[in-house]
């Protein structure tokens, strides 16, 4: 999610990506920690301990910036979720694509309204979701 660990994200199946959007979420956890995690985010064991194993494709993008973030070395969650979104809106923007382009473009997936009000955080994405509108956005502006 965070813009130079997927600068070939265009070139990916979201499959691919969403393995390696798991990846780094899973070395963030196994890095600082289970139990750290879980306090620091406030997410249930259960969940950070699947995210651990490589399992968050339901983990909404709110809740994988807030466990990214546990990392000293990263940005607070919110810096990380804002430069999530900020990669789609501006990737919309350089590819010339509006919702309606889009939703076509990922086979009608999900709705224009459902997918502008996900972008711009107003109703949550799950890291599926994100992988499947960011390697879509990506490949357009090759």
């Amino acid at each position: 999610m965070l813009r130079a660990e997927f600068p070939d994200a265009g070139t990916q199946s979201p499959e691919s990506l969403l393995a390696a959007y798991e990846s780094v979420l899973a070395e963030t956890v196994e890095t600082v920690g289970v139990d750290a995690v879980v306090e620091a985010t406030g997410l249930d064991r259960e969940t950070v301990e699947a995210v651990a194993a490589g399992e968050a494709a339901d983990l909404t993008l709110s809740d994988a910036a807030a466990v990214l973030a546990t990392d000293p070395d990263r940005p607070d969650a919110d810096a990380i979720q804002a430069e999530a979104q900020d990669i789609l809106l501006m990737g919309m923007t350089t590819a010339v694509m509006d919702v309606e382009a889009l939703a076509s473009g990922i086979g009608d997936e999900m709705e224009p309204k459902e997918i502008q009000q996900k972008i711009e955080g107003r109703y949550p994405m799950t890291m599926a979701e994100y992988a499947v509108l960011h390697s879509y956005i990506e490949s357009q502006q090759r």
